[in-house]
C-alpha cells in the first residue's frame, strides 16, 4: 500500500477544482475581469489568447477580498503575467524547483515526526499521537495564496478538467503534458483549519488501524483449545486474511480457517469483544462470541461501533473540503475525476463486467475440484492456483527468517533482489541506496519520497526472531511501490510529471514484484501449468478485490446521501451493502446468501475510496505481466515509469499498446482453462 505524507494527502484528496470565470464574479466584477484580459490580449497578442482566457478566470475565481481591491488584482495579473517562449519556460523551470523544494521537505518533516506511530518503536504515547495528528503543512496552501504565489501558476498555466485532457492529451507533447500539471495543486484554496483538521482525523483512523492486532494464541476452537502458537500477533484485516489463507496448506487448517473467518464476521458486525482487540490477557472463543479467563467465562462488551465512528470520521474530514471545490463538491467525483482520472461510471462498468462473466463459475468449479470439498465464503482468498501454495508456510517462514533476521539485512539485500527481477547491476546499485528499509507498527507501507533529496520509505512487519514469510511478500509489495517511486521520480524529464496516473499504476508494480516471492527465495515448483494457473490466480483475486471496491463505493454514496448517520447507522448500511454485493455476484457461485466478508478491510476505514486502486491495480497488473511475459523486467519497467503522471489510457497504450480493459484477462482465462481442467 502507498502511504501520502500529510501534505501530498491533502493536495491529493483536495480536489483540483478550477474556478471558472462566471465564478469569479462573487469577488470580482465581470467588466474588471474583462478588462484585464483584453489589456493582456493586446500586450501580448493572439497567440497568448487560450492562456489569457484561462489564467485571468482562474486567478478571479480563488481571489478573495483579503487578497486586495480590484485594482489590486488588475495590478497583479498585469505585473506577473509572463509571454510565451523562454520568459514561460523560465517560469515553469522555478515553478517545478520550488515545488520539490516544498513538497519534499514537508513531506520529510512529516514522515519524520510520524516515526514512533508508523513504525515498531514500543509504546506509543499521548504526545506521540498528538504530533502524529499535527500537520506542519496545514498552513501551506493559505501561506501560498496569501503571498499570491499560488495565484502566479493558476495565472500562466491553464488547469485542465478531464474531458478537456481526455480530448487534447493525445496530441501534447512531453512539455505541454508538464504544463498542464504544474497548476494543479493550487486550485482548491483549503483554509489552514480544515488541512489541520483533516490530517488529525486522517492520523486517528491510521492508529486506529494500525493498533487494531489480534492475538491469535487467544483464539479457541469449539473445543476451546487454542488453534495458533501464543507469540502469533496479527493485523486486521490484512493479518488475518493472509494467516487463513496460509492455512490451505495445512491439513488441519479448515478448522482455523473457518475461526478466523468468524472472528472477521465479529469484526465487521462489531460483536467482537474490545478486550480482545491489541490483547492477550483473555481467551475467545468466535463461534459462541465466549471469553475466558484461564478457563473461566467471564462478562464483557463489544468493541461500541468504533470501526463505523472512524469510518464517519474520515467521511466527514472529506467532507469538509467539498465546500472549497465547486466543480467537484465530493469526495466521490474527486476520488474519481481527479485522483485517478478515470470516472466512476467506467470503473464500475469495468468491475461489474468481470463479476458478472461466465467465467468466474467456471473457475469457481476448478477451485473446488482443486480443495475436494464445498466452496465456503473465505474461499475468495483462495491462493491455490498459484504455484508454491502447496508449501507449508513454517518452512518458508524459517526461509525467511534465516536470510533476513532484521529489516537492516532486508535492505542490505536490495540490490541483488532488483538483479535477480531484471535490473542491471549499474541500475540496482543506483535505485537500492535510494530506499529505506524500517520495522512497521502497522502492516505495512511505502511513503513515497517527493525530492530527490530524500528517500523512499518502505515499512513492514519485523516480527521478533526475524522477518516472516508474510512479512516479506508485504515488504516486496512496498519495494514494488519504491521502485516505482524512485525511477519516475529521478528519471523523470519534467518535475510535474513525476509519478504514475494514479494508485492503480503504483499497485499493479506493487503487485508484480510480490508474485515473484517464491522466486526471489530460491523455492521452485516446477508445474506444466504455471504460466496458465497464474492466469487464473489473478483472475480468482480480481474477482474478490472488485467485489470488496463495489462495497467501499456503494458505502460512500450511502454516507453522501445521509450526511447526519450515526455509526450505527453507517453499521447497518455497510452491512446490507455487503451482503448485496455478495448476493447478486457471490452467492450463485458460493451457493450461500447474506455474507457480510467483503467489508472487512482495513482501507474502508483509513484510506477514503482507495480500493478500487487494487481492482484496477489488478486489470493493470495482468496486462503489464502479459506484456513483460517474453521480456525482462527491469529495462521495461524503466521505459513504463518514464512516461510519469499522464492520463492512464495514455499511459497505458505506451506501456503495452492497449487501453484499459478486463477483456484481456477474461479472454486469457477461458484460454488456461482448456489446459488446466
Amino acid at each position: 500500500m502507498k502511504k501520502y505524507s500529510c501534505l501530498l494527502l491533502i493536495l491529493a484528496l483536495a480536489a483540483f477544482a478550477p474556478l471558472n470565470a462566471q465564478e469569479a464574479s462573487r469577488f470580482i466584477d465581470k467588466d474588471t475581469v474583462q478588462k484585464v484580459k483584453a489589456e493582456l490580449l493586446q500586450n501580448h497578442g493572439e497567440s497568448a489568447a487560450f492562456r489569457v482566457e484561462r489564467g485571468v478566470g482562474q486567478v478571479a475565481g480563488l481571489w478573495r477580498p483579503a487578497d486586495g481591491s480590484a485594482g489590486d488584482f488588475v495590478a497583479f495579473c498585469r505585473e506577473n503575467f509572463v509571454a510565451d517562449g523562454a520568459p514561460l519556460e523560465n517560469l515553469f523551470k522555478k515553478l517545478e524547483f520550488y515545488s520539490e523544494a516544498l513538497g519534499g521537505h514537508f513531506g520529510e518533516m512529516a514522515l519524520e515526526k510520524d516515526q514512533p506511530v508508523d513504525l515498531d518503536w514500543g509504546e506509543v504515547t499521548p504526545l506521540d499521537n498528538a504530533m502524529n495528528g499535527f500537520n506542519p503543512a496545514a498552513h501551506l496552501s493559505e501561506d501560498l495564496f496569501q503571498t499570491k504565489l499560488a495565484f502566479v501558476s493558476l495565472l500562466n498555466f491553464p488547469v485542465y478538467t478531464l474531458a478537456e485532457k481526455t480530448a487534447m492529451g493525445p496530441q501534447w507533447d512531453r512539455r505541454q503534458w508538464a504544463h498542464a500539471r504544474t497548476a494543479g495543486s493550487n486550485t482548491t484554496r483549503l483554509p489552514a483549519a480544515v488541512n489541520q483538521a483533516v490530517s488529525a482525523r486522517m492520523a486517528a483512523a491510521g492508529r486506529y488501524i494500525s493498533e487494531y492486532n489480534l492475538y491469535m494464541g487467544s483464539l479457541l476452537g469449539r473445543d476451546l483449545k487454542p488453534l495458533f502458537p501464543a507469540d502469533m500477533k496479527l493485523i486486521c484485516h490484512w493479518g488475518i486474511r493472509d494467516e487463513l489463507k496460509a492455512r490451505y496448506a495445512d491439513r488441519q487448517g479448515l478448522a482455523k480457517q473457518k475461526a478466523i473467518y468468524r472472528a472477521m464476521e465479529r469484526i465487521i458486525l462489531q460483536e467482537i469483544p474490545e478486550v480482545m482487540i491489541n490483547s492477550d490477557r483473555f481467551q475467545w472463543e468466535p463461534y459462541s462470541n465466549a471469553v475466558y479467563d484461564r478457563g473461566r467465562k467471564i462478562e464483557t462488551v463489544s468493541e461500541p461501533d468504533t470501526r463505523y465512528k472512524v469510518f464517519l470520521d474520515t467521511f466527514q474530514a472529506m467532507r469538509m473540503m467539498d465546500a472549497y471545490s465547486p466543480l467537484y463538491p465530493d469526495h466521490i467525483r474527486r476520488s474519481f475525476d481527479v485522483n485517478r482520472e478515470i470516472p466512476e461510471k467506467e470503473v464500475e462498468a469495468m468491475f461489474r463486467e468481470l463479476l458478472a462473466s461466465p467465467q468466474v463459475k467456471k473457475v469457481a468449479a476448478l477451485v473446488r475440484r482443486r480443495l475436494g470439498r464445498p466452496l465456503q465464503p473465505f474461499d475468495i482468498w483462495y491462493p491455490g492456483l498459484r504455484s508454491g501454495s502447496t508449501l507449508v508456510e513454517e518452512e518458508l517462514d524459517r526461509i525467511v527468517r534465516a536470510k533476513y533476521p532484521d529489516a537492516a539485512a532486508f535492505e542490505k539485500d536490495l540490490p541483488a533482489i532488483l538483479v535477480q527481477l531484471g535490473f542491471t547491476p549499474e541500475r540496482a546499485a543506483y535505485i537500492a541506496p535510494k530506499v529505506q528499509v524500517d520495522p512497521a507498527r502497522g502492516s505495512g507501507h511505502n511513503a513515497q519520497t517527493q525530492s530527490r533529496k530524500f528517500k523512499s520509505r518502505l515499512r513492514t512487519r519485523v516480527a521478533e526472531g526475524g522477518m516472516n514469510y508474510k512479512g516479506f511478500n508485504i515488504a516486496l509489495h512496498e519495494f514494488g511501490h519504491a521502485v516505482e517511486n524512485i525511477l519516475d521520480l529521478y528519471l523523470i524529464d519534467h518535475y510535474s510529471l513525476a509519478g504514475v496516473p494514479n494508485g492503480a499504476f503504483t499497485e499493479a508494480f506493487a503487485y508484480i514484484f510480490q508474485e515473484r516471492d517464491l522466486e526471489l527465495l530460491g523455492v521452485q515448483q516446477k508445474d506444466p501449468l504455471q504460466k496458465e494457473l497464474k492466469v487464473l490466480d489473478t483472475f480468482w483475486g480480481a474477482y474478490e478485490i472488485m467485489g470488496v471496491s463495489l462495497v467501499d463505493m456503494q458505502a460512500w454514496h450511502w454516507l453522501y446521501a445521509h450526511p447526519q448517520a450515526t455509526p450505527a447507522q453507517l453499521k447497518q448500511a455497510v452491512l446490507a451493502i455487503a451482503k448485496g454485493v455478495w448476493n447478486q455476484y457471490f452467492a450463485p457461485v458460493f451457493g450461500v446468501r447474506d455474507q457480510v466478508v467483503l467489508a472487512v478491510y482495513s482501507h474502508m476505514i483509513d484510506y477514503t475510496l482507495y480500493l478500487p486502486h487494487y481492482a484496477l491495480g489488478n486489470v493493470i497488473q495482468f496486462q503489464l505481466e502479459d506484456y513483460l511475459k517474453d521480456k525482462v523486467l527491469g529495462p521495461e519497467m524503466e521505459r513504463m515509469c518514464a512516461a510519469g503522471n499522464i492520463l492512464p489510457q495514455l499511459w497505458m497504450k505506451n506501456a503495452v499498446g492497449s487501453d484499459i480493459s478486463v477483456k484481456p484477462l477474461l479472454q486469457a482465462v477461458d484460454r488456461a482453462l482448456k489446459k488446466a481442467k
